[in-house]
């Protein structure tokens, strides 16, 4: 084999590059060969923390006889999901359509030589079990269905590709629901599927939908925000949460947040960051400045990358084992904390370990399984000492699970995901004033400032000090909210404000779609690929065009730019229809929906930087989703006109609410009290 892989920066690809399979990434060379020889591709789309992944590439990919038969009948193509996700998008709803149900990773689908999928599915094992086949009878079947019946598995994928484009045209012409109704819309419907004792959404699996319990969480109802703060309570009090050393993982294999599928990402932990500052702003409750402090930790201890930026994720698998690295032996737990000491008890009592095993039947993943009056209670501990006494045991099993063999960590650096966990950070720091997150922040900023836009032009990601991929639409629209976030940290900077306008313009220039609005998730002069996604809808992470027109609205009022007004509101009328058939997948969209409808003020400070800064961190304090405010320092020249106030000899605030301003104000309490007042 050439072992191809190996030359990629994609830890996913150069995993498999020693593989007896004879693989190639993605690109002219392995679709001009499938053209050429007339062979169909197989295309295997995964990510290096993905537990199946690493499941079908042992039983599979290492198999001779496996090998042999894909080399001989297929142009087998391996993709990072992470690095291509245009094709993950397009695959993904070619399997959804085909196979008629959700797909997810590893994803195996089977195309003709013009990238055209005609079957699929995601994992297969090497011998017939769980009702699936035996990835070689695949192979074989495959291959002989091509072999006889070639015509009509073209004419298959021609119709799957023609399905797939007719799908995301826009709807016909009707009257949607008024842009004040829809995320009343949206929260109802995530309230029917609510599950009130364990809070999330539906039954297992759950994940956190962040652009859900974000929209719950900013709704007038109580009923609403009381359901967003008991779900974040009970991800953060389960084994969602990595009770030891912070951090969230993926999913919950079951309902109660108990057991998680292993892998760390950082999207995930990014867009969790944000949305637990949101809810410290709403209530004092302590849990909420306790979780991003340990989540910050974790980004900020193990994520780093070499050159700068964060890594991507973590493996959900150490030593060939999924939570190997997380779970717990009752025994090696208590000798650890000194048993039968009064600190192994407590520990016992307040993260499970006095309940049977909950992983697997043989080990216990942490959790809280009892409130501190409980645990003082039943062991007789001081309850005044018992936080610093948990946190001491805490801090010693840690230690001790340093020493485990650690998962492999994917260290590559993505764009977008960067930019969530810059956005998180900055946006934790400014609510819980934490200096040491909002210089991390600043410093990520700059690096991706610096590495990924080269002359007008940003990449997707960087590995080794090789940037490379155009990036996508996610990568501009969260690198832009990133940048209104790092804004805010301190006094104006004008290169960060000229970057979200470079950004802004690199959106309109090589994403928007000048016809119908809205934005495609390639740039105008991307490869061509058999289908252009173009989705208003959220999944894992929020939608492109949510985000888009969130952010476009923000920077269109702070620089006062009606184009960027008018490409968010064309993004809005674009999905609205497909947004009011089924509002509670479209949660990014209506945040930005609710916000074209009220917009957030912003708030220009000017006059003495030390009263500046006191001033931003009382609004830091409150909670006023889409609020920005900006610091201007007394000798700022060159702003645009909508920024541009008289200097001051002391501090002075500048509201404006969309194209109203009001008169400034010169003390704090005026400024908290015309903020509260109803519009």
């Amino acid at each position: 084999m050439s072992h191809r892989l190996a030359l990629e920066t994609s830890p996913y690809l150069r995993q498999h590059a020693g593989n007896p399979v004879d693989w190639y990434p993605w690109g002219p060379q392995a679709l001009a060969l499938a053209r050429e020889s007339g062979r169909p591709i197989l295309l295997s789309i995964g990510y290096s923390a993905c537990h199946w992944c690493h499941v079908m590439a042992h039983d599979c990919f290492e198999d001779e006889d496996t090998a042999a038969l894909m080399n001989r009948h297929f142009v087998n193509i391996k993709v990072d999901r992470e690095e291509r996700p245009d094709l993950d998008h397009i695959y993904q709803a070619a399997h959804q359509l085909i196979v008629r149900r959700g797909g997810g990773w590893p994803l195996t689908m089977f195309l003709t030589p013009e990238g055209e999928p005609f079957f699929g599915g995601t994992y297969f094992p090497k011998q017939p079990r769980w009702n699936l086949p035996g990835f070689d009878q695949v192979l074989q079947g495959v291959a002989d269905a091509w072999h006889h019946q070639q015509p009509q598995l073209k004419a298959q994928g021609r119709q799957v590709v023609n399905y797939l484009l007719a799908s995301q045209a826009p709807p016909p012409a009707g009257e949607p629901p008024s842009v004040e109704d829809r995320g009343q819309a949206a929260a109802q419907g995530l309230m029917d599927s609510f599950d009130a004792e364990h809070g999330g959404f539906g039954h297992a699996p759950k994940f956190p939908h962040v652009p859900g319990l974000t929209l719950l969480l900013r709704q007038p109802g109580q009923a609403e925000v009381q359901a967003a703060l008991l779900s974040l309570r009970r991800m953060a009090e389960g084994g969602l949460y990595d009770q030891l050393g912070g951090g969230f993982f993926r999913y919950s294999t079951d309902a109660e947040w108990l057991i998680p599928h292993f892998e760390k990402m950082l999207y995930d932990n990014g867009l969790l960051l944000r949305l637990y500052a949101e809810a410290g702003q709403l209530t004092d409750e302590p849990l909420w400045r306790e979780v991003c402090g340990g989540t910050a930790d974790w980004l900020l201890r193990e994520m780093p990358a070499a050159g700068g930026g964060w890594c991507s994720s973590i493996d959900a698998d150490a030593e060939g084992e999924e939570g190997r690295f997380y779970v717990w032996q009752r025994d090696e737990v208590l000798a650890l904390l000194g048993a039968p000491g009064a600190d192994a008890a407590v520990f016992a009592a307040r993260y499970g370990l006095d309940e049977p095993p909950n992983f697997e039947g043989h080990a216990w993943h942490l959790h809280v399984a009892q409130t501190l009056p409980d645990v003082a209670a039943g062991t007789g501990a001081d309850s005044a000492g018992l936080p610093g006494r948990l946190r001491q045991c805490r801090q010693r099993l840690l230690q001790a699970r340093e020493a485990r063999v650690r998962p492999a960590r994917d260290d590559k650096v993505l764009t977008s995901w960067n930019a969530l966990a810059i956005e998180g950070l900055a946006f934790a720091a400014r609510v819980f004033a934490e200096p040491r997150w909002a210089a991390a922040a600043r410093d990520a900023l700059a690096f991706l400032r610096e590495t990924l836009w080269r002359d007008g032009r940003l990449m997707a990601t960087v590995k080794d000090g090789h940037a490379h991929l155009n990036a996508y639409l996610d990568d501009h629209a969260f690198l832009l909210g990133a940048t209104l976030e790092v804004v805010q940290l301190g006094p104006l900077r004008h290169e960060e404000v000229a970057f979200a306008r470079a950004l802004a313009e690199a959106l309109l220039a090589r994403f928007e779609d000048r016809h119908e609005g809205g934005f495609f998730f390639t740039s105008h002069d991307h490869e061509s690929l058999v289908l252009r996604p173009q989705a208003g809808h959220d999944g894992a992470i929020p939608s492109g065009n949510g985000v888009a027109a969130l952010q476009l609205q923000r920077l269109g009022h702070l620089l006062g730019e009606p184009r960027y007004l008018a490409a968010a509101a064309g993004t809005i009328r674009r999905f609205a229809v497909d947004a009011g058939q089924s509002p509670q997948a479209f949660c990014s969209l209506a945040l930005a929906m609710g916000e074209a409808a009220e917009p957030p003020p912003l708030v220009v400070l000017t006059g003495p930087p030390q009263e500046l800064a006191a001033w931003a961190a009382a609004l830091a304090r409150r909670h006023a989703p889409g609020l920005c405010c900006v610091q201007l320092p007394a000798d700022t020249t060159g702003l645009p006109e909508v920024l541009v106030k008289p200097a001051a000899q002391r501090a002075q605030a500048w509201i404006c609410r969309g194209p109203q301003c009001l008169p400034p104000v010169d003390t704090l309490e005026a400024l908290l009290r015309v903020l509260a007042e109803p519009r």
